[in-house]
């Protein structure tokens, strides 16, 4: 058994131990630390791991805490037939919610959610039905087999199961396919789409489920202190539930449990105490708690468990699959066209900002089979021309075809989906995930399973597929050895080829490569260019986008040239290397470049970063 196991054990032991060693208020105390861990826990999901940040969440706790108590006293329902109605009204309401706001960027998304949990909590108390500001009272508590749970002991035994099958189920969220996309988050959107992913449906995802969350938090709530009013679910509570999240460290699961102790602890301590040295204590209250929650984060900047985790040196490893990888199934792969079919087509592609042309009237193809080179020097227009290609940027005039259909305007994730994977420039992984993991987010779109099945662990077969995918594609660069490393640990060099396999999870028709060799050493570029040779040999169509003329002059079937966004030549290496416009496009003689690319070309020396290069 593993350290992190014995680790659960002793915790399991000493919550069931709890209530027969500590009093009433004790209890009481355990019991809504529970409660407030299921929100923190939500908040962990949505801000730790998808990067946004609610201060609404006692909103959705009111919420379904109303709703259960409306329908216990008014309309004389179980408690258990409530909780299923309590948490379809907070999901709906998180669904509407996270629809309108969650496209908002910056420090907007925040402000709108303080807006909502403002809101919902005066609705509460301004709706008669509700009781006003005095809310409901006299709620029946919740009874199991007859037994009333009334009290705190015998609720705390529920409140904890609950607690630790919500986090058993976040845990497989996020050691699965559903979880992984959502770990990419903070990659970017542009790196969730290459691999066939909706970044705005994960975060709504992740949304939903730290809503629902809540939404049990509320339940228990209600029926645990058989009272409910506006008070506990404004943007006050919000706070604290979000300081819970943080102060037991947005990384980790557990750092809810923590969290929600800490706070609570602290607050009560905080309570307990003042009034020792004064008579104002209640004043001083929140100066106090502040303070000690500063000096909390400044010795903890992740958290109490982000201070464990660094003394431990302990490193989240990923859950077994059920199904050993060996064993598993392969998944479906896509029919490769004939060698020598067209697979992708561009006709007079165009691209303008403003009055900076950066593609103008760009037209080649790429055939099955052949590695192709879209080269020039910095300016030429080569990135904006994969843009377009890829879906990433839309297009002013022109037409892509791949695969015999228009692509023109179709989102990167269903280019992505059609079969055609890319690399960035820049290298997009996420460092804090391991190999194993980056390359399995690659195979995103071959794969279905949700985040129930993934929650509920009924994805094991399709999760062993994956598993089993990605170790393929690594033992095919040559780090299958290295699958649990961190990818942040690796040089940059081996960072490019893990982004390649990762494109390659997604079993790619045609796989486009953005300067690949960028940053590397030769010897690190005599490695990719065999695996690309290798790749070719398999049957994987190559685009490299590449101003590195050395490096794919010894690589590539074809090249096309850009400069000043405008095509210069196209045809085999040879013939490229000896045309006169291409020896001045790269040593600098002077060649007149097309009439709506020179007025360009000033610009595009300094609009290099958005333009293309």
């Amino acid at each position: 058994m593993t350290r992190r196991m014995w680790g659960v054990v002793a915790a399991v032991v000493a919550l069931a131990v709890a209530p027969a060693l500590m009093g009433r208020f004790g209890v009481s105390l355990l019991n809504d630390i529970g409660i407030g861990a299921l929100v923190a826990l939500g908040l962990v999901m949505l801000t730790g791991v998808g990067g946004a940040t609610s201060f609404g969440q006692a909103a959705f706790v009111g919420i379904a805490a109303y709703t259960s108590a409306w329908l216990s006293t008014v309309q004389g329902w179980s408690p258990w037939l409530g909780l299923p109605l309590a948490l379809l009204l907070t999901g709906v309401a998180a669904l509407a919610i996270g629809a309108l706001t969650l496209r908002l960027g910056g420090h907007f998304l925040p402000l709108s959610t303080i807006a909502w949990g403002l809101s919902i909590a005066l609705l509460f108390g301004n709706i008669e039905a509700l009781g006003r500001h005095t809310g409901i009272s006299n709620v029946p508590p919740i009874a199991l087999f007859g037994v009333s749970l009334s009290d705190p002991r015998a609720v705390y035994y529920l409140i904890w199961l609950l607690v630790g099958l919500a986090v058993l189920f976040c845990h497989n969220v996020l050691q699965s396919r559903p979880g992984r996309a959502a770990r990419g988050l903070r990659g970017g959107a542009i790196l969730l789409a290459s691999v066939g992913a909706d970044a705005f449906r994960v975060r709504l995802m992740l949304f939903v489920l730290a809503a629902l969350l809540a939404g049990l938090a509320g339940w228990l709530y209600a029926h645990a202190n058989r009272f409910v009013s506006p008070a506990p679910f404004d943007v006050r509570a919000s706070i604290e539930y979000l300081l819970m999240a943080v102060a037991g460290g947005l990384g980790h699961l557990g750092g809810a449990l923590v969290g929600a102790a800490a706070v609570l602890v602290m607050k009560n301590a905080v309570q307990d105490v003042l009034p020792i040295f004064t008579s104002a204590g209640g004043r001083f209250e929140a100066v106090v708690f502040a303070l000690l929650f500063i000096l909390l984060l400044h010795h903890a900047r992740g958290g109490v468990m982000g201070w464990v985790m660094r003394w431990t040196h302990k490193r989240m490893a990923p859950a077994p699959v059920s199904l050993s990888p060996a064993q598993a199934a392969p998944l479906p792969r896509r029919t490769l066209p004939v060698r020598g079919e067209r697979l992708l087509a561009v006709h007079n592609a165009v691209k303008r900002f403003g009055g900076l042309v950066a593609v103008n009237d760009v037209s080649f193809e790429v055939r099955a089979g052949e590695i192709v080179g879209l080269i020039g020097p910095n300016g030429a227009g080569k990135s904006t021309m994969f843009n377009l290609l890829t879906g990433t940027a839309p297009m002013t005039s022109g037409r892509v075809e791949f695969l015999g259909q228009d692509i023109t305007g179709v989102a990167q994730r269903r280019v992505a989906n059609r079969g055609m994977a890319r690399t960035f420039q820049h290298v997009k992984l996420r460092p804090n995930m391991n190999l194993l993991d980056n390359v399995a987010l690659g195979a995103h779109g071959r794969t279905r399973s949700g985040v129930l099945a993934a929650g509920l662990r009924l994805d094991r077969r399709e999760e062993a597929q994956i598993m089993a995918e990605s170790l393929a594609q690594l033992e095919r660069i040559g780090l299958r050895e290295r699958a649990h490393e961190l990818a942040g640990s690796l040089p940059l060099g081996t960072q490019r080829l893990l982004e390649i396999a990762r494109a390659l999870a997604g079993d790619p028709v045609l796989l486009v490569l953005d300067e690949p060799a960028a940053g590397l050493r030769r010897q690190e570029k005599q490695a990719l260019a065999d695996l690309l040779r290798k790749l070719r040999a398999d049957g994987v169509t190559i685009l490299i986008v590449e101003h590195d003329m050395d490096f794919v002059m010894k690589l590539v079937d074809r090249l096309v040239v850009m400069n000043f966004g405008s095509k210069l030549v196209e045809g085999v290496p040879a013939a490229v290397r000896a045309d006169p416009m291409v020896q001045a496009a790269y040593l600098g003689a002077a060649v007149e470049p097309a009439p709506a690319a020179a007025d360009a070309a000033p610009a595009l020396a300094t609009e290099n970063g958005a333009a293309g290069r």
